[in-house]
């Protein structure tokens, strides 16, 4: 008898053992299941910018290494801060990745006061680090950055200038245009809702010159003609462009200029913190596919970035252009 209950409790022992394994298996598994449907990849401008060039191209990658859908959604509008505030308002699961000019968030902050700080943002890689180059169409009759400069001077109205809103862009021509005692209130600036409309209407005249970032135009740089780079040295495939340094010293000025539009992939920063192995997962798979040789052949045929900096290097250099931006922010506050 003694033998027999010990065996109906040994064996209603062993099935709780069981039970309770099979449940902390499950559990984990679940966890461990992600991710468990499509991946949006939130791009806030419109669509045939640069952003959105390099989102759709890295899409299937990321799919391949995710292992689930990847879709493009484009929230465009307010200079970027819809769709960043959009990206921050998602739940912080892991189901939504950024990708973004992402000077436009010091930019936000600082001029339309955004509701969000620089901290809520983590970089997982920005392989574009894209100098400001102002431009105008290859048969314009604008053939120096000298004449264009000298034009406004004689009358401010004489020349249409395309810009995106509260970008580097515009503090890059407001500063410009400081140094050679310019009011930027007095000049005739165009707004546009993105890089790729920008770049059009510097391609079909609408606006006499523009400022859009280089990278963009490098499939169709036969097509424009590069007064000025926004850098300190030269761009390869601009090669005849001077830089902003050059024209410095050429002009006998000083010259404050913000680095141009830093480009790449972004995380929600409570995401680490809140799910390590979704954060883990997503900054492999954005890693893999960044490096996937295929995509690197395709990018480098649209012309496209493929830089790998990593989470760490992306992060320092997104924080301090964007401390210098908003050490700036003043000078295009009212613009």
């Amino acid at each position: 008898m003694f033998a027999s209950q010990f065996k109906k409790a040994f064996n209603a022992c062993l099935t709780f053992v069981i039970f309770a394994l099979l449940a902390t298996t499950t559990t984990h598994t679940l966890a461990q299941a992600f991710p468990s449907r499509p991946i949006n990849i939130l791009v806030p401008f419109a669509t045939g910018g640069q952003n959105d060039r390099i989102a759709r191209l890295m899409a299937p990658y990321l799919q391949k290494y995710l292992g689930q859908p990847v879709q493009i959604i484009n929230k465009a509008g307010a200079g970027a801060q819809l769709g960043h505030t959009y990206f921050l308002q998602q739940p912080d699961d892991g189901y939504t990745i950024l990708s973004s000019s992402v000077n436009y968030i010091p930019l936000n902050i600082g001029i339309t006061k955004a509701p969000y700080k620089l901290q809520d943002f983590e970089m997982v890689n920005l392989p574009s680090n894209d100098s400001t180059i102002l431009a105008t169409a290859s048969d314009s009759k604008f053939k120096t950055i000298e004449q264009v400069i000298d034009a406004l001077k004689k009358d401010p109205k004489s020349i249409s200038i395309g810009v995106q809103p509260a970008s580097a862009d515009l503090m890059n021509l407001a500063l410009l245009l400081q140094a050679e005692k310019i009011n930027i209130k007095d000049v005739r600036v165009v707004t546009f809702t993105g890089g790729g409309p920008a770049r059009n209407a510097v391609l079909g005249g609408t606006v006499d010159v523009g400022l859009v970032g280089a990278e963009g135009f490098v499939p169709i740089k036969n097509r424009i003609r590069g007064l000025v780079l926004f850098d300190d040295q030269r761009d390869p495939e601009f090669a005849d462009t001077p830089h902003i340094d050059e024209y410095e010293k050429k002009r006998n000025l000083s010259i404050e200029w913000v680095p141009g539009s830093q480009r790449g992939w972004v995380l929600p920063a409570t995401l680490k913190s809140k799910y390590p192995d979704r954060h883990a997962i997503l900054v492999k798979a954005i890693t893999d596919a960044s490096k996937d040789p295929e995509f690197i052949a395709a990018a480098k045929a649209q012309a496209l970035p493929v830089n790998w900096l990593g989470p760490q290097k992306s992060q320092e250099l997104y924080l301090k252009a964007s401390n210098t931006l908003l050490k700036h922010i003043d000078i295009i506050q009212a613009k």
